[in-house]
């Protein structure tokens, strides 16, 4: 199927650099200070399902011409409606505060990338232009654990505009086989030779 282009032996460590790693470890280290890592874990991946459910929400968070108290209270109202714990509407009302709200996804992204870490395991990042099929996902696995990866989670992600194949990142390697890609190459290549 895919991933064969996956060379790496070592798993590549999270390395909590950026923003979005500097929020997530500042989360993670509070939560398990508080000893309510697990509920927050589970609490921040609930969260990134909401973001990515609800258009509404996104807009909120991404629109930066809001004030900021206005998409606050707007953020911090649908989390209590939802039923999120203090610890997460607090750390929501700070990334708020300091104006984040736009990158508040991809720090979710990089909490789970951290949990996943300290826990020894590497996660891969698969996006597809359709939903990954049963047998599709243990190819991959195979394929992964084949590159070195034994203790691989997949978390997967469908993007329409790939229009087939699919993208693997495992760290910071990255194995693009999708048809857009491919199609871009193709097109780049025909022009060379006119």
């Amino acid at each position: 199927m895919v991933a064969s282009g996956v060379t790496t032996a070592q798993p590549v460590a999270f390395a909590a650099n950026g923003l979005e790693g500097r929020y997530a470890t500042a989360l993670y280290e509070l939560a398990a200070d508080q000893q309510q890592l697990d509920a927050v874990l589970d609490e921040g991946a609930a969260l990134a399902r909401l973001i990515d459910e609800s258009a509404p929400l996104r807009t909120v968070l991404a629109d930066t011409r809001l004030d900021i108290l206005v998409s606050r209270k707007a953020v911090l109202a649908a989390l209590e409606a939802q039923g999120f714990s203090q610890i997460i509407r607090n750390f929501v009302g700070v990334v708020a505060d300091n104006r984040r709200l736009p990158v508040l996804r991809r720090i979710l992204a990089s909490l789970d990338a951290l949990a996943a870490s300290r826990r020894g395991e590497v996660v891969a990042e698969v996006v597809s232009a359709q939903p990954l099929s049963t047998p599709q996902r243990a190819q991959l696995q195979v394929r992964l654990a084949e590159a070195g990866y034994s203790r691989v989670t997949i978390r997967e992600r469908v993007d329409a505009s790939l229009l087939g194949g699919l993208v693997v990142r495992v760290g910071a390697k990255l194995y693009d086989a999708s048809l857009q890609t491919r199609l871009f190459r193709l097109h780049y290549a025909m022009k060379g030779a006119a």
